[in-house]
Order: structure tokens, then C-alpha cells, then sequence
């Protein structure tokens, strides 16, 4: 069968990222657990965090997130034009160019730790010493990130999602190993799980997806051939970002140096373990989605089918929506519950679980936004546009700040950061919905309105039920039957969800049907 006539099966790409990416999200909650378990919520795991700052600004910098977006739909047009050979080339090149640059600011990044965690820490330079250790430890990570992010773009190329979605949950076993075991050798032990953090980005980005590469037959040979027409393609795709400040890329170092206006310890830990929370839904649904999606919509771009093009980008976001809104509805009704049960373990106080709880509550609202916006995204890569996103991300950034600012010059408490960035992202959505339409010949905006609206009213309803039970219920002295009790309460919040979806009409709910119905199925 001809390339051209080859479908990619974004549904099954989308189940197989789903997958991998909830198994990542919940060991990553898991990871947050023992992190609390071990060592609670104070002024060295506000280090931690901060200490990461340094490496994400180097990611940033050299434009990690949109390396991968930028590479795979030229690489796809190669691979699937019949131009494999060509394809392989600018593997080569780019790979070749950017783990120059990478190491390049490795080094720089690691001589200059100290003022650049003096910069980070804004108003708390006491924790600059130990940031400093952190950092220089989880540096080199960023080399793994970057060059595995391109061999998993030519994974995703060749619809193999299985192998990339690996990567993110060794790394979280990685984090988890360092805090059970390698936190035993260091003073503090927070230390621990920097070299663990390491040792997960080695393996799940670096080593894992060069195995599987050779295993699928790849080319790479070292070159800096500048001239290869791809290769300028992909940079000046690259380009924007570099010289943006995309929300999504700048928001949570923006967050992180806000939080240190605020003068109580576990400020930094309590926003980023409530964005972290938020972030799950986001990986689960938005990027699992949109990473399924993209080399869908790049290979319908380069082969000139504009009208399937439009179909899978409103069905993507439709389903987003989806899945998305009943998270947003549950962590806005009851964060507290949920943020005990999983959190409020050793030295993880039930202070601590009233500072995250009074965050992610302010998270909620923007979820759907943050989930949306990714496949939004990849929907301008897979056209080769990169600079009008990064223009939209880059205003909203100043949104963002701008609210910030402004919340903490009113006296507003540190739950503001989150609620200006919640703010920010709908705005960012609702700027990119409108003006990729534009840009496509139209897209199903009143589709989308509609499944936003569906999906809000049939959340809405039983999230009140629920909000109004765990207030009437009574203290329950058992941690095992206050989950059971809040297990059953969600699985009855997610039904009422789905039949009200029906009852809406809702396409959506007719592919859960289908889900089920193939897993019954399977389970006979």
C-alpha cells in the first residue's frame, strides 16, 4: 500500500499513550508520597524543587519542548514522502548539532550554579547552597532529555509509542529509588533523590530508546552538515521558541521565584506538588492525546488532506474536554480529602495538607485549558507554524506575570500564583482555539463550545453531590476506610458523569461505550 495511503491509527496510539503516561502519572504520585512520607514539607524539599529550576532553564533556553515538535513533522515529511534516506540524514545533523549545544550549556550552567541559584531563589538565599548541589547533580539529565526527545520523535514518526512512553516512568522509579535508598547516604537526604533523578533520565531517555532504535533499524552518523534543507527547516521552526516565552515552557520557573516572595517554609513544595497534581489530568489526557495526534495531523499536512486534518484536530480536543472537565470538577470540590489520603503520611502534616489542598483547588480551574492546550499546539507544528503560538504563549506569559504581580502587591495569599496561572491558560486556550480556526479554514468551534458546556453542566451536578457528602459524612479513624469511602464517592461521581453525557448526547460517551465493550470482551 502506497505511504500516502497508509492511516495512522490515532486511537490505538492514544490508548497506548494514555496507558503509559497514567502508569507515569501515578508514580509520580507515588514519588510525591515518599518524598512527603520521607521528608515532609519544609525549607530543604522548597530546595529540591527550586534546584530544578536551573536545569529547566536550560531546557528552556535551548528549546527542549519544541525540539521534538519541531523535528517530527520533518522527519515525518521525509520518512513519509519515500525519502527515508533523506530522513535519517537530518536525524543525524540535528542530533549531532544539539548535543554540541547541550553539553556546551551543561558546562556553562554547572560552573555559573551559584548565581544562577542566587537568581532562582529570589527572596530565600538561604536555601542557595544546597540548590547549587541539587542542580549540579540533575544537569547532565537535560543531555538525555534532549537527544532521547529525538530519538522518540522518530519513534512516534513510525507509530511506535510504546518504547517512548518508557521513558518518563523509569525516570519516576529513578526519583523513588533515591528517596527510599540513596537518601540514606546523604545529609540532607532530599540529596538522594537528585542522584535517583539522574539515574532515571539516563536510563528511560538515553539508554532505553538508543536500545530500541538499533532494534528498529535506525541510521545515525555523526555530521554537521548545516546546509541540509531539513535541518533549516527544523531550526527555523525552533527559532520562536528560543526566542519566545511560551507560558507552558516559563510558568512553573516564573511560579517557583513568585512563591519565594511568600515568607513560609513548604510555600515552593505546597504549589509545586499541587502543580504537579494538576499536571497529571494534563499528561494523562491533554499530552498523551496530543503526542497520539501529531504525526496523524503532520502526515495529513504534508500529504495536502486538510479536510481529515480538521476532523482528527476537533475530535482530539472534543475528547480532551472529555475526559478532562470531571477531573477539574473533582479537584475544585474536593482537594482536601484526596490531598489527605495520599499525602498526609509521616512528616506530611495536616498543615501541609491544607496549604496543597487550598492550591490545587485553584489548579482546578484551569485544567481543562491546560489540557487543551497541547494538541493546540501540535496542530500548528504539524503545519509547520511555530512563531504565531509562541507569540499567543509569549502574551499570555505576560499575563501571567502581570497577574501575579499584581495579586501579591493586593496582599493576596500564595494560592494566587496558581489561580493567575489558571486564568492564563484558559485565555491562552481560548486564543489559540480562535485563531488556529483561522488558519485552517475553520475549525468545529461550536463543536467544541458544545462539549465544553455538556461536559461542565454534567460535572457540575454530581461534583456539588459529592462536595455536599464528604462535608456530611463523618470523621472516619481509619485511612483504609476513609479510601474505600472516597473511592466509592469518585467511582459514583464518574458514572453520574457518563450517564449524564448520554443523556446529553454526547459522541463521546458512545466511545467509552466502545471501550467497554472491547474490554469486556477481552476480559471473557
Amino acid at each position: 500500500m502506497p505511504d500516502e495511503e497508509k492511516q495512522p491509527n490515532v486511537a490505538r496510539a492514544g490508548v497506548v499513550m494514555m496507558a503509559s503516561l497514567f502508569l507515569s502519572r501515578v508514580l509520580g504520585i507515588i514519588r510525591d508520597m515518599i518524598m512527603a512520607w520521607q521528608f515532609g514539607q519544609n525549607s530543604s524539599t522548597d530546595a529540591y524543587r527550586l534546584a530544578f529550576q536551573i536545569p529547566d532553564l536550560l531546557f528552556f533556553l535551548v528549546a527542549g519542548g519544541a525540539l521534538s515538535s519541531a523535528f517530527i513533522p520533518v522527519f515525518s515529511e521525509y520518512l513519509h514522502t519515500n525519502r527515508e534516506k533523506e530522513a535519517w540524514k537530518l536525524f543525524s545533523v540535528v542530533t549531532t548539532l544539539m548535543s554540541i549545544i547541550v553539553l556546551a550549556f551543561i558546562i556553562f550552567a554547572w560552573i555559573f550554579a551559584t548565581p544562577l541559584a542566587s537568581l532562582i531563589a529570589g527572596n530565600k538565599q538561604h536555601l542557595v547552597p544546597l540548590v547549587v548541589v541539587m542542580s549540579r547533580i540533575v544537569l547532565p539529565a537535560q543531555f538525555a532529555f534532549f537527544v532521547g526527545g529525538l530519538m522518540f520523535g522518530t519513534l512516534y514518526s513510525r507509530q511506535v509509542f510504546s518504547i517512548p512512553g518508557l521513558g518518563p516512568n523509569i525516570y519516576n522509579i529513578g526519583i523513588i529509588f533515591g528517596a527510599l535508598v540513596l537518601s540514606q547516604f546523604f545529609v540532607p537526604g532530599v540529596i538522594g533523590m537528585s542522584w535517583g533523578a539522574l539515574i532515571g533520565a539516563m536510563l528511560g531517555s538515553f539508554l532505553v530508546p538508543l536500545w530500541a532504535m538499533r532494534r528498529l533499524g535506525s541510521h545515525f552518523e555523526p555530521s554537521l552538515d548545516l546546509s541540509h534543507p531539513g535541518v533549516k527547516k527544523v531550526f527555523r521552526l525552533m527559532a520562536p521558541v528560543v526566542l519566545g516565552l511560551s507560558l507552558p515552557g516559563v510558568y512553573a520557573l516564573i511560579m517557583q521565584y513568585f512563591a519565594t516572595f511568600y515568607p513560609i517554609e513548604g510555600v515552593n513544595t505546597a504549589l509545586d506538588s499541587g502543580n504537579r497534581l494538576m499536571q497529571a489530568p494534563l499528561g494523562i489526557f491533554g499530552q498523551s492525546l496530543a503526542l497520539a495526534a501529531f504525526p496523524a495531523l503532520a502526515q495529513f499536512f504534508a500529504q495536502d488532506r486538510m479536510d481529515l486534518y480538521r476532523g482528527q484536530l476537533g475530535r482530539t480536543v472534543r475528547t480532551v474536554i472529555y475526559l478532562s472537565m470531571p477531573v477539574s470538577a473533582l479537584l475544585i470540590a474536593v482537594p482536601r480529602p484526596i490531598i489527605s489520603l495520599v499525602f498526609q503520611h509521616g512528616r506530611f502534616t495536616a498543615q501541609n495538607t491544607a496549604m496543597t489542598a487550598s492550591c490545587v483547588r485553584m489548579f482546578g480551574i484551569g485544567i481543562v485549558a491546560w489540557c487543551v492546550h497541547p494538541v493546540l499546539m501540535r496542530g500548528y507544528f504539524a503545519m509547520h507554524k511555530s512563531v504565531k503560538p509562541i507569540v499567543m504563549g509569549t502574551i499570555t506569559t505576560l499575563v501571567f506575570v502581570f497577574l501575579s504581580w499584581v495579586f501579591i502587591s493586593l496582599g493576596m495569599s500564595f494560592q494566587s500564583l496558581a489561580l493567575s496561572g489558571s486564568l492564563a491558560a484558559i485565555f491562552l486556550a481560548v486564543t489559540m482555539c480562535v485563531g488556529l480556526s483561522k488558519d485552517i479554514g475553520g475549525l468545529d468551534l461550536a463543536g467544541i463550545a458544545g462539549a465544553f458546556g455538556k461536559t461542565a453542566l454534567a460535572s457540575a451536578i454530581p461534583g456539588a453531590i459529592l462536595l455536599a457528602l464528604t462535608l456530611a459524612l463523618p470523621s472516619l479513624h481509619s485511612r483504609l476506610a476513609e479510601g474505600i469511602a472516597l473511592a466509592t464517592l469518585i467511582l459514583a461521581f464518574a458514572w453520574s458523569y457518563y450517564g449524564l453525557t448520554r443523556v446529553l448526547g454526547m459522541p463521546e460517551a458512545d466511545t467509552v461505550d466502545r471501550a467497554l465493550a472491547r474490554l469486556s470482551r477481552k476480559t471473557k
